[in-house]
């Protein structure tokens, strides 16, 4: 019987063996030494304009008030070191420095004082330092993701002026590009490229959802990462280390959390979310499936279902699942989306990957009970769900229509073939209020259009929506993208947004899918 402990106020358990297995799977980073590209200047819209020579950056004297750019040309997560030295007279007072790091050119002209967000500033990358005695090589103890870095001088004194010798940043990642095939197709290949280094930037210790901001595991970004590594970087220990870490640190009722920490301590945090903890199911069937790794799935296969177990107490006696007013269940992060009916095909999709798995397993009879359970949830969602008249699922008292609902009932197969086809289309003529905003759920209706077969649909809604990001100089692609508003953020203000972010990392691997389906079927999407 595996070793167990148990916190008993935070009403957390830990499977001290799942964990030690997950430890003896951490991985050494590898490590390039990036210097910046050029100098820039950015404008009050944030728009970046060229600047002084790079060359010239050693005899740059900055004194009070100065400043300037710096631009590594590509986005970077890494430990920076600054060589700095003094010119003029003897050093007579302490140097003042902000150091100001940027993931696009925009965070640099934030105003962090007037942020008044819900979420904490301290994951504004800004930083005040006195440096006492110059000249200085001055290691910065944080590790930062960025492309720009400004170096402001709040003072200096009258007599001496500050020089910038040499910038470096120590990037790390768990990965490395060398040795991914491209995707075919040419036109998509910026597309591909900045997915790729999304998805790259994101694989530290574990595949972390930003760099910059979360810095940890969140399974549902956990699920998507998995799926494009599996076509790209290959990196099948960091799937398998997320795994045993979410498997082995619950709540004491054994439901798997949304998130969890690695430092200074590995702990489970105490989100717990209806769709995140099912979509374990759907990762570990998805890691099975790439590795054929028998033996994680039988560990893995107890917590997995615990899952299933615990949801069920969601559900009315007609099997239609009832939420809550707290912040049960993601979906997405549209404001006002009710994800009653999203849920309940969550439901139902993650069965389907547990129905698989219990065959793979030989359970036999827990299948069959699963897959008749599986029809109950399916009859009810047309029963009660599905809006005869309109021709959408509706969710909630107020029967909203949305985006989310179809697609996650195009995802479970409660609609299929041209049925599904229909549903999507018809959801995309009508254009409910209720749309999508995060390149999560718009990576959920790319995935649905593929299922469909409506692949030139889902090619150009990929150039649409990640395209514009890169419209707009998106070297990573980000945790949130409103075409209709680039700046639209859940935290209250743009400031804190993550620019890098892992459930913006799909195109790399929806491409790819689409690649092999094509190469199956002989069917172009251009």
């Amino acid at each position: 019987m595996a070793a167990v402990s148990i916190d008993l106020e935070m009403k957390r358990f830990t499977n001290e063996a799942f964990v030690e297995k997950a430890k003896k799977l951490e991985g050494k980073l590898i490590e390039n030494l990036v210097k910046p590209a050029g100098i820039v200047t950015v404008d009050e819209k944030g728009k970046i304009h060229p600047g002084a020579k790079l060359e010239d950056l050693p005899g740059m004297l900055l004194k009070k008030g100065d400043s300037v750019v710096l631009d590594f040309e590509d986005h970077q997560v890494g430990y920076v070191s600054l060589k700095l030295k003094s010119a003029g007279s003897p050093q007579d007072a302490p140097a003042y420095l902000r150091l100001k790091f940027g993931e696009i050119a925009k965070e640099l002209i934030e105003k962090s004082e007037e942020y008044n967000g819900w979420i904490s500033r301290g994951w504004i990358q800004e930083e005040y330092i006195h440096i006492d005695v110059l000249p200085v090589c001055l290691k910065l103890p944080r590790r930062y993701a960025f492309r720009f870095l400004e170096i402001y001088v709040v003072d200096t004194s009258l007599k001496y002026q500050v020089v910038v010798e040499e910038v470096v940043c120590r990037a790390v990642s768990a990965v490395s590009k060398e040795g991914v095939a491209c995707v075919a197709d040419p036109r998509m290949s910026q597309l591909d490229k900045v997915s790729l280094r999304t998805l790259q930037n994101c694989m530290q210790s574990v595949f972390e959802d930003g760099p910059k901001r979360d810095r940890r595991l969140w399974l549902g970004d956990l699920r998507l990462q998995a799926l494009t590594n599996y076509e790209t970087f290959k990196n099948y220990d960091m799937v398998k280390r997320c795994l045993y870490l979410f498997g082995g640190l619950t709540r004491d009722d054994g439901a798997i959390g949304a998130c969890l920490f690695t430092e200074p301590e590995y702990i489970v945090d105490d989100t717990f979310l209806f769709d995140y903890s099912l979509f374990f199911i759907s990762t570990l069937k998805d890691y099975y499936e790439a590795s054929k790794d028998l033996e994680t799935l039988k560990d893995l296969w107890q917590p997995a279902y615990r899952q299933i177990e615990l949801a069920r107490e969601r559900f009315n006696d007609n099997y239609i699942i009832e939420g809550s007013d707290t912040f049960w269940c993601f979906v997405d992060w549209k404001k006002g989306l009710d994800k009653q009916a999203s849920a309940q095909a969550i439901y139902i999709y993650t069965l389907n990957a547990a129905i698989e798995l219990a065959k793979i397993l030989g359970k036999e009879e827990l299948a069959k009970q699963l897959q008749e359970e599986k029809g109950y949830c399916i009859s009810a969602a047309l029963k009660y769900l599905w809006d005869e008249k309109l021709h959408v699922f509706i969710s909630g008292a107020k029967r909203q229509v949305s985006y989310a609902s179809q697609v996650w009932m195009v995802l479970a197969g409660v609609k299929k073939d041209q049925e599904a086809g229909a549903l999507l289309k018809h959801i995309t003529e009508i254009n409910p209020d209720m749309g999508m905003v995060t390149p999560y759920m718009n990576h959920h209706y790319v995935e649905a259009l593929i299922l469909c077969g409506e692949k030139k649909m889902a090619v150009d809604y990929m150039k649409y929506y990640w395209g514009g990001m890169l419209s707009y100089g998106a070297d990573t692609f980000w945790e949130l993208y409103n075409p209709e508003n680039p700046e639209e953020s859940p935290y209250g203000s743009s400031a804190v947004n993550s620019y890098c972010h892992a459930w913006s990392c799909t195109p790399a691997y929806l491409l790819r899918k689409l690649e092999k389906e094509e190469k199956t079927n002989g069917i172009s999407c251009n």
